[in-house]
């Protein structure tokens, strides 16, 4: 089983995002042989940079859209593997810039690889990587944690494509037996993540003394998983995970927005005083805990833990100005947040 993978052709959509990118490295670092195709749309968080190292590797890219239906059925003919990380996934875009392109990407583009899937007599699996954000929220100080069992109640706009899409895949497989796993991660971090997200948006700015807004109170949960361990987590499932099933993915290590700031103004010796306050979004879910008891059942782990790796990913951020002139540069909705100085 631990072999399954080796010299065979993965479909990888998406791959020129954060998780995308990551975890195509991830497998020319352990699967021998493998053959990695790529496709992406190249919106404004797909960066062909985040590919720099696998020059020499049976890689190709294809320029496109996951909900090109003949696109994608072409594509399926030639793969073994499929692994979905093509998504919008930001939630203050879904609330403030309007759902369309979550309904096309999340739920029409999921569709036309489904319709792709059911053509193709060479793809033995495919993993659609989805997020814990589709079960809504939990209290601040309960216990409790989701799995793969709780109901869905999406909170924003982009929770809700999601889940469109991961019910979509539900009934495909319950209606034509297609060999889909959906899993359902928490917040992942680690180099090369687009810098509206939570850790590169806060270090970028405290890194030149600007402020970090946080919304609300900023006791906010969340459970952290540092991306490698994220890419062998989708190893594990494409290998070892059942065909049809679901799986949540975790690391269990929790923390408040206003910890997370804290943490990454301590590694760079800034004040606390840049954090401040802004209004709370709407809809802002308050807690995120996920049991991951089952995927651990197939023998996966996470190896890495925040405080281990936030360091790193400041110093990567730190190291990679280059890299990071040129996202901000080519996103004004960054750009007005972030300096260039």
């Amino acid at each position: 089983m631990a072999q399954e993978l080796e010299n065979r052709t993965i479909l990888v959509t998406g791959g020129a995002g954060f998780m995308g990118s990551n975890f195509i490295h991830f497998l020319f670092a352990n699967v021998p042989g493998v053959k990695v195709v790529n496709l992406d749309l190249l919106t404004y968080a797909g960066n062909v940079r985040n590919l720099e190292g696998i020059e020499g590797k049976p890689y190709t890219f294809i320029h496109g859209d996951i909900a090109d239906a003949a696109l994608a059925a072409k594509l399926f003919l030639k793969a073994d593997y499929v692994v979905n990380f093509a998504a919008e996934t930001h939630v203050d875009r879904s609330i403030h810039k309007g759902a369309a392109d979550f309904v096309h990407t999340n739920i029409e583009g999921v569709h036309a690889l489904l319709e792709a899937l059911r053509a193709s007599p060479n793809v033995k699996k495919m993993v659609q990587v989805s997020t814990d954000e589709v079960w809504g929220d939990l209290p601040l100080g309960s216990k409790k944690k989701f799995n793969e069992e709780t109901p869905f109640k999406p909170n924003s706009p982009y929770a809700a494509s999601k889940a469109g899409g991961d019910l979509l895949i539900r009934s495909y497989v319950k209606t034509y037996g297609l060999p889909v796993i959906v899993s359902h991660s928490v917040n992942n971090f680690g180099p090369r993540q687009f810098p509206e997200k939570l850790i590169p948006f806060f270090a970028l700015r405290a890194m030149k003394g600007e402020s970090l807004p946080l919304y609300g109170d900023g006791k906010n949960v969340r459970d952290w998983l540092y991306v490698d361990d994220h890419s062998s987590a989708i190893a594990t499932l494409l290998k070892k995970g059942k065909a049809g099933d679901v799986y949540a993915i975790s690391c269990g290590e929790e923390y408040a927005n206003i910890d997370i700031a804290k943490k990454i103004l301590g590694i760079l010796g800034k004040s606390e005083k840049l954090i401040t306050f802004v209004k709370d979004r709407p809809a802002h879910d308050r807690r995120y805990s996920v049991d991951s008891s089952k995927i651990r059942a197939l023998g996966w782990r996470p190896r890495i833990s925040f405080d281990e790796k936030l360091k790193e990913t400041l110093q990567w951020y730190s190291e990679n100005k280059s890299w990071i002139k040129g996202v901000i540069k080519n996103n004004t909705n960054i750009n007005s947040h972030i300096s260039l100085k």
